[in-house]
C-alpha cells in the first residue's frame, strides 16, 4: 500500500490543481480534500448526491446532516463540499488582520483553506451562491477557530458571496433524521423496482379514503401479493418519500409503524388525479 502523503508542499498543491480538485460543477466537481486525506474528529462519510449524481465526502456527522438538508431542498441546484479558496487572498487578509495563517513550517508552504460547502441555488428565479462553514457550537469557543473563521468571512465578503456558520443548533433534528432514513433509496436498483414503486403508489391512492389504515399494512400486503421479499415495499415507500411523491410532516421524526393514510398527501404518478 502506498504511503499516505502528509503535509503540504507547492508541488502537492500544483498536483491537486492539475488533477482538477476543487474544480467543476455537479457530477464533474472533485472536492479539494477526500476523507482519506487526513483523520477527522467525527465520523467520515461518503454519500451519493441526488442533485449532483456523484459521491460526496464528509468529515463529520454534522457535515453529513447539513448535506441532507441541502439535497432535500428544491431551491438548491449544486453542492460543492471541501471547496478551496484562494491562498494569496487568504494570506493577504490574515496579514491585514494580524491573524497567523496556517503554514506547513516543515515545507514552508501556505496551507490552502477550504469552505465546507459552496452552494448554488435559485432565489427569485436568479442563480445565487452561498458559502457555509459547519462546526459544532462548542468549537466556537476556540479562539484559533474564530481567527480562521474571520479570514474566511472576510474572503467571502470580498467575493460578494453570503457566508455563514452552521452548527447543530440550526439543524432540525426530525427533518434530518427523516431525510437520512430515505436518502439512499432515491435511486432504485432497476427499472422493475421503479415500476413496482409506482404500482405501490397506485395501491395507496386507491385506499386513500380508508383514513385509519396504516401504510405498513399496505406494504406487507403488497409484498405478499407480488411475491416480494418481506420489506421490499417499505423500500419503495422510502423511494417515494425521497422523490416527494408521498408527502407528510417531515419536521417530526417518522415512525413508519404508526403512519396512516390520513397523515400523508400523494403527489405523483400513482394513477388517477393528484
Amino acid at each position: 500500500m502506498a504511503k499516505r502523503e502528509s503535509g503540504w508542499t507547492e508541488e502537492k498543491i500544483a498536483r491537486y490543481i492539475k488533477l482538477g480538485k476543487g474544480q467543476g460543477e455537479l457530477s464533474e466537481y472533485t472536492p479539494w480534500l477526500n476523507v482519506q486525506d487526513f483523520s477527522s474528529k467525527g465520523n467520515v462519510t461518503r454519500l451519493n448526491g441526488w442533485k449532483t449524481k456523484r459521491q460526496h465526502e464528509f468529515f463529520s456527522n454534522l457535515e453529513r446532516s447539513y448535506f441532507f438538508l441541502l439535497d432535500w431542498s428544491d431551491d438548491v441546484l449544486d453542492i460543492r463540499e471541501q471547496f478551496p479558496i484562494d491562498r494569496e487572498l487568504t494570506f493577504k487578509i490574515a496579514e491585514e488582520k494580524s491573524i497567523p495563517h496556517s503554514i506547513d513550517n516543515k515545507n514552508n508552504t501556505i496551507i490552502p483553506m477550504t469552505t465546507d460547502f459552496f452552494i448554488t441555488l435559485i432565489q427569485n428565479k436568479r442563480r445565487v451562491y452561498l458559502a457555509r462553514t459547519v462546526k459544532p457550537s462548542k468549537d466556537l469557543e476556540d479562539p484559533r477557530i474564530i481567527e480562521k473563521f474571520e479570514i474566511e468571512r472576510e474572503y467571502w465578503e470580498k467575493k460578494g458571496i453570503n457566508w455563514g456558520i452552521i452548527t447543530e443548533k440550526e439543524l432540525p433534528e426530525g427533518l434530518v433524521k427523516n431525510i437520512q432514513w430515505v436518502h439512499k433509496f432515491y435511486f432504485l436498483d432497476c427499472e422493475e423496482d421503479e415500476l413496482l414503486a409506482l404500482e405501490l403508489l397506485k395501491v395507496i391512492k386507491f385506499n386513500v379514503k380508508r383514513l385509519n389504515i396504516k401504510i405498513i399494512s399496505l406494504c406487507n400486503k403488497f409484498d405478499e401479493e407480488y411475491n416480494l421479499e418481506v420489506g421490499t415495499a417499505l423500500t419503495y415507500i422510502k423511494h417515494l418519500i425521497a422523490r416527494k411523491m408521498i408527502v407528510f410532516n417531515m419536521m417530526e421524526k417518522l415512525d413508519i409503524r404508526k403512519l396512516k393514510i390520513s397523515e400523508i398527501t400523494i403527489k405523483g404518478n400513482g394513477g388517477g388525479e393528484d
